[in-house]
């Protein structure tokens, strides 16, 4: 290489750097106090204003003020459940799902005061991962394999009732092969019937149907794999094309190799980031057409390329969840020890 292509070289990473600084110096974190020692899993943000956590020991918290304050509730008779998936229509309207049995589907109209028991399962083999919807009736929760294939719930009517999916309209799964329920965001609904649902364990895919689950399609990934604790963790896309997988191993928290890809074409096609996240990561969230931030207990990035190239955030570690607003800006992280932050970008 000459001393001339040397030169830009340095001056192109420099000014790259400049751009990050200015980026990170942009940043506004604050961490809210809640006195509650819950780990938060289960995240949902309505709006600007409105937004739920949840996690062990029976907590659900919502807050309507920006996530500044919040009000939480121990569901009663549910002090040892660990409610890791939440879907928030308002500031009164919510349902949770518990993973692990007795697997409990719970819906409340008060605020989370109190909740009533749409679906109830003894089943151990029952272990639910995720929870989204396509509208305000119109949804599912889905859960590792029972009997070969996925576990899927549906609901046309808000949440109030489920009803299992027909064995024959459930992905079959390989051997070894289940989803985590480490953030709630390996399960993304898009548009009016689109449903991606990410894997991990001895594989790692990506499994897509275009009407509400009635077939599917898997594509492959290069996502580290093979064992149990390895696989993709969180899926996001922005539009039909492009999107951002993270995971990793949860046993090696720092372990920096094949835990974050990106594809330009919708999944067929994927390719590791000039610069990744720092290792393992537990959920993603595609912010604006250019940003997205990765998560997880041993730190959190932040990339404003859509993937290309990740910038570390100091310091903002113990999450397991990140999600922005449906209708807004607001973004909002959750973790272990009851921690709670809202960041502006």
């Amino acid at each position: 290489m000459g001393k001339s292509n040397q030169v830009h070289t340095v001056i192109c990473l420099l000014l790259l750097l400049i751009f990050w600084v200015h980026q990170v110096q942009g940043q506004q974190w604050k961490n809210i106090p809640t006195n509650i020692g819950s780990s938060f899993r289960g995240l949902s943000v309505v709006d600007d204003n409105v937004a739920w956590v949840s996690g062990t020991n029976g907590y659900v918290g919502v807050s309507t003020d920006g996530g500044n304050n919040w009000s939480f509730n121990q569901v009663k008779r549910c002090e040892q459940s660990d409610f890791r998936s939440i879907y928030a229509f308002d500031d009164k309207r919510a349902i949770i799902a518990n993973a692990g049995a007795p697997t409990y589907i719970m819906v409340t109209g008060d605020g989370g005061i109190n909740w009533t028991i749409v679906y109830k399962e003894t089943d151990t083999a029952v272990f639910l991962d995720g929870i989204g919807f396509w509208d305000d009736q119109n949804g599912i929760i889905y859960g590792d394999p029972v009997d070969g294939r996925m576990l899927l719930f549906k609901t046309t009517d808000g949440g109030l009732s489920w009803e299992q999916s027909p064995m024959q309209s459930r992905p079959v799964m390989e051997p070894g092969e289940a989803s985590f329920a480490a953030s709630g965001t390996a399960v993304r609904l898009t548009g009016k019937s689109k449903m991606i649902i990410a894997t991990g364990g001895k594989t790692a895919r990506l499994l897509t149907s275009a009407n509400k689950g009635q077939s599917w399609t898997s594509l492959a990934t290069p996502m580290l794999h093979g064992l149990n604790s390895t696989g993709v963790f969180s899926v996001a896309f922005a539009g039909d094309k492009k999107g951002i997988i993270v995971g990793g191993d949860y046993k090696r928290d720092s372990f920096s190799k094949d835990h974050v890809f990106i594809t330009s074409d919708g999944g067929n096609k994927w390719t590791a980031p000039v610069i990744p996240t720092g290792g393992y990561r537990e959920c993603v969230e595609i912010i604006n057409a250019t940003t997205a931030i990765a998560t997880g207990p041993a730190g959190t990035d932040i990339t404003y390329d859509l993937g290309i190239h990740w910038q570390p955030l100091p310091g903002e570690k113990q999450f397991h969840v990140v999600r922005k607003s449906r209708s807004g800006n607001l973004i909002i992280f959750a973790g272990g020890g009851g921690k709670i932050s809202v960041l502006k970008l």
